[in-house]
């Protein structure tokens, strides 16, 4: 079998493992905010799970302890960032999130080539980087754009109140217009009905 095809083969194999990395390192979908009390308690989770995720490695030796190491503390980093960003529930928190689930999967994906050697090695390296790369920029590209929507939104609900309060004001003047037609007390009654009705002092 060709250098190539066993280079092929392994990125092929590290990309399914890369993939199921970044699964396991997935961000829940919190409808609202998580509040300090949980936030505090899903730390003081994290690291105790980590603790025990980091004694299992003990009993392994050379790289199979280096990928088992870096899967503990990528699992801690993300469940921490994770917690972060329910508890901060911003749009840079949840890059923040992102961006430690690609870092936690570079680092495992990096810890895994070193099983290589030679070209497949670099291959190996340059495609976890790439990964790392694509996993920041696509974060970026998120907040950005949860930025923008809630910049929108503000500006599109400052436009409606805006908009209601002219039209509000033309119906005031209608009214007002319509009770110029009445004199005496009749008059009176008017302009003062449309005045509550309208909100005018």
């Amino acid at each position: 079998m060709s250098k190539l095809m066993i280079a092929l083969f392994v990125a092929a194999g590290l990309g399914v493992a890369g993939l199921a990395v970044a699964e396991d390192y997935s961000l829940k979908n919190t409808s609202a905010p998580m509040t300090r009390d949980s936030y505090a308690l899903a730390k003081k989770n994290a690291d105790a799970q980590y603790k025990i995720d980091t004694e299992a490695c003990s009993s392994l030796s050379g790289n199979a302890r280096d990928i088992c190491v870096a899967e503990a503390k990528g699992r801690d980093n993300v469940t921490k960032a994770e917690a972060e960003a329910a508890y901060e529930n911003t749009p840079k928190a949840r890059q923040g999130a992102r961006v430690a689930r690609a870092q936690a999967t570079y680092d495992v994906s990096v810890e895994k080539c070193d099983d290589l050697a030679g070209n497949p090695k670099d291959v190996c390296v340059k495609e976890a980087k790439a990964g790392l790369v694509k996993g920041k920029a696509d974060a970026k590209v998120d907040r950005v754009t949860a930025d923008t929507r809630q910049e929108a939104g503000a500006k599109q609900a400052e436009a409606r109140k805006d908009a209601n309060a002219d039209k509000r004001d033309a119906e005031y003047k209608v009214a007002i217009e319509k009770c110029d037609a009445l004199a005496g007390p009749t008059k009176d009654a008017c302009v003062s009905n449309a005045k509550v009705e309208y909100g005018k002092s």
